[in-house]
């Protein structure tokens, strides 16, 4: 409907939203998935709707366990230095930006709840890290 509207295809998520659905989110998710997809849906995206698969350089870089860890470390340690406590809500929800200047969202509430009821196979350095953030273990 959009494309027969003569609209463009959004590329980026946010860029069009129709009918609750988000078009741009959608077009991405197609593109970097485009191996998940079967012959005749990726025949429907490219000839009908013009999509192509994405490029390696164009996927995002999947990041390590450690490199998850890191990015919530950092979001424990943004909330600590602004709030001067760990005591955070499970809920709580924790906004940083990351090397790539993109802001990200991280659950930290539910983050420091599994820390700590991981805290026997945290290596001793994650928990000296988090000790000195004011990590309460117990």
């Amino acid at each position: 409907m959009h494309l027969d509207a003569g609209e463009t295809l959004p590329t980026e998520a946010g860029d069009v939203v129709r009918q609750g659905e988000d078009l741009g989110r959608w077009v991405r998710s197609v593109r970097y998935g485009w191996d998940q997809l079967t012959t005749m849906q990726q025949w429907m995206c490219e000839h009908v709707l013009g999509i192509t698969p994405a490029s390696e350089d164009e996927k995002p870089k999947h990041r390590t366990q450690a490199d998850k860890w890191a990015m919530n470390y950092q979001a424990a340690r943004q909330y600590y230095e602004r709030e001067g406590h760990l005591q955070v809500p499970r809920k709580h929800v924790e906004r940083i930006v990351g090397e790539d200047q993109e802001e990200r969202e991280h659950k930290l509430g539910a983050w420091i709840n599994n820390q700590r009821s991981r805290a026997a196979t945290l290596t001793p350095e994650r928990m000296q890290q988090l000790t000195a953030i004011g990590m309460r273990w117990v």
